[in-house]
Parts: C-alpha cells; structure tokens; sequence
C-alpha cells in the first residue's frame, strides 16, 4: 500500500526529511521509503485512518495488503472473528478496563515495542520502521506549526502522552517550559533519561529547561498552558469518552491546542478490523478511530475552532492532525 499525503490549507506539512532540518527524524539507513506530497484546496472526505499507536492493524510478521476486490472479500470473512472477547479477556487479566490495559501493555511488552520504534536501533522490522518515520513526521510537523508562530523561548506547553519524549525533547531545546506526562511509568523513566543525555549540551544561545515530568493519565492532568499537544493518544478513548477527554485537554490550554488521531473512514476501519484477523502480541489495546467531524464538533461546543489541520501518512502510518484555538 501506498499513501501520498494530503493536506489543507492555511498550512502546510511535508513529508521530505530534507525540508526539517531543525528537526530531523532519526532513522536507520536501511528504511527506504518514498513519500510524495499533495496540496489540496479542502480537506478531502477522508475522516479515517489508522496512526502509529493503532497497533491493531499492523503485526510485526504479517501485513495484509488490499487491492479493490480484495476488500470486499476479506469483509465477508471479519464476522468469524471476535477480537472483542479477547479485548475483554486482557482487560480481565490486569483487573480493569480500557484505561488498566493500556497502562498495564506500554509498562511491559508495549514499552520494549514503541521504545525501538521511537528510538534509534535497527533491531526493527520495515514495519517498524515505517511508523518511526511517521510518527517522526508527525513531531517535525508539530514543531513547525509552533515554531512558525514565533519563538518558543518561555512559552509553557504540556506534553500529554509523552511517551519517550519524542516531542518533549524537541520542545526544550527550543526554550519551551514543558510539562511532560505519561501512563506509563516506564515510558516516563525513558524519556526524562533521553532528555537528560540531549538536553545537557544546549542549543546554542537557548539554555533549555529540564521539561518536569510526570506518571499521570489524561483526566489527573492540571494547571494552565499556553499550548497543549496531545499526539496518538486519543486512540485509547471512544469517541464518547474523547469528547470529554478534548474538552479537559481545552481547559488547560490558554491559546492553542494540538491534537493528532487516527481518523475514522470506511476503508481505514475496515483495514483496521482486517488486522484483527490477526491476533498477536501487539495487539494488546483496543484501538478507536475518530472522524474528524466528530473532533471538531467537540471542540466547537468548548468555544474552540481549529485552524490549522492536515493528514500526515506513510505506508502504515495515518495521523490527521489538528491545531485549535480559542474560537
């Protein structure tokens, strides 16, 4: 499969590593992968997708490639399966829901996955590495959009889902004051190491600021910001629960708020469930995919707009991403 990336004005994101070199994504040699570039007049109906934390639908050994007719008749075959029994059945074994999962998978076989997607080994698959890049895309975008605005010297941001501190890094080195929070103990560890070992140098005249992190879920989050990012982490909530989740995230941002989802369309939320035929171990957490409509409607009823949006792909990476502002 292939994806060209498709964008909306009034910004617009690139997928060309050469055009970030302030923020340049840190792969292997051996990923090749070959991402070309659209501008379109208006986001197009394409409100479905599956992002780098939409593990469902990506198995480290095996990747089902659809063609046109091929959709059809792998649909037909998705009701022999029942991915929710064994949702329930791994909620079960760590003694809660949804929220309990997650926490218990990116503490243990979750973290040693994402922390070598999100680093630099070549101890990855082409899958693997796919999403690396991705997701790589995914920060340098958002780095761009903050830092078109203005330096970020003294701006206060919080960081929520910080993973490995892929963002959170970038942002201090800047000058951001970032406040950095996780689910997961381990990924917090990871990424408050990563920041030591990269922000003890400097970046020339900017004296970077430790960002403060922190093990906390989205909903125990607090204080106010300037900015607020949220990247890949409303994955984890249906669309019931993530419209609350945007509107907590909201209150705590004073002037800007960044989000990034996997969106929701026929053909990506049949791919998705096509994954599901395909159980392994990193299928672990349930996976949501969002309309867009569904997220700006959400905003707009907490007073805020989005100004700025656009699709970031590559072969198996979907993030649209969004940047709302007080309307």
């Amino acid at each position: 499969m292939s994806y060209s990336v498709s964008l909306s004005s009034p910004i617009h994101f690139h997928t060309n590593s050469r055009l970030f070199s302030t923020f340049p994504p840190k792969l292997p040699n051996k990923l090749k992968t070959t991402v070309t570039t659209t501008t379109v007049a208006a986001i197009p109906p394409l409100s479905t997708a599956t992002s780098v934390t939409d593990v469902s639908v990506l198995d480290s050994t095996t990747v089902a490639l659809i063609g046109g007719g091929s959709v059809a008749a792998l649909a037909a075959v998705l009701s022999f399966t029942d991915p929710e029994r064994r949702r329930r059945l791994q909620a079960e074994e760590v003694g809660g829901g949804d929220k309990e999962v997650v926490r218990n998978y990116f503490n243990n076989s979750g973290f040693q996955r994402w922390k070598k997607i999100y680093g630099e080994t070549d101890d990855v698959n082409k899958v693997q590495l796919d999403i690396r890049l991705g997701h790589s895309k995914t920060v340098e975008n958002v780095m761009k959009m903050l830092t078109d605005d203005g330096s970020l010297n003294g701006v206060t941001v919080c960081d929520a889902g910080c993973g490995t501190g892929c963002l959170s890094i970038p942002l201090a080195k800047e000058g951001a004051v970032v406040a950095a929070s996780d689910i997961s103990t381990a990924m917090v560890a990871e990424a408050e190491k990563q920041a030591k070992e990269q922000l003890t140098a400097g970046n020339g005249d900017i004296a970077p600021v430790m960002p403060k992190f922190e093990v906390k879920d989205l909903e125990s989050l607090d204080g106010k910001y300037d900015t607020v990012v949220c990247l890949d982490v409303l994955i984890h909530y249906p669309q019931n629960k993530a419209d609350g989740m945007i509107a907590h995230l909201a209150s705590l941002a004073e002037n800007r708020l960044i989000l990034s989802f996997a969106p929701k369309t026929f053909y990506y939320d049949l791919l998705k469930r096509i994954g599901e035929l395909f159980p392994g171990p990193s299928k672990a957490t349930r996976a949501y995919l969002h309309a867009e409509a569904d997220v700006e409607r959400a905003l707009n009823k907490v007073g805020w707009k989005i100004r700025k949006r656009g699709l970031i792909t590559t072969q198996f990476y979907f993030a649209r991403l969004v940047e709302a502002v007080p309307a």
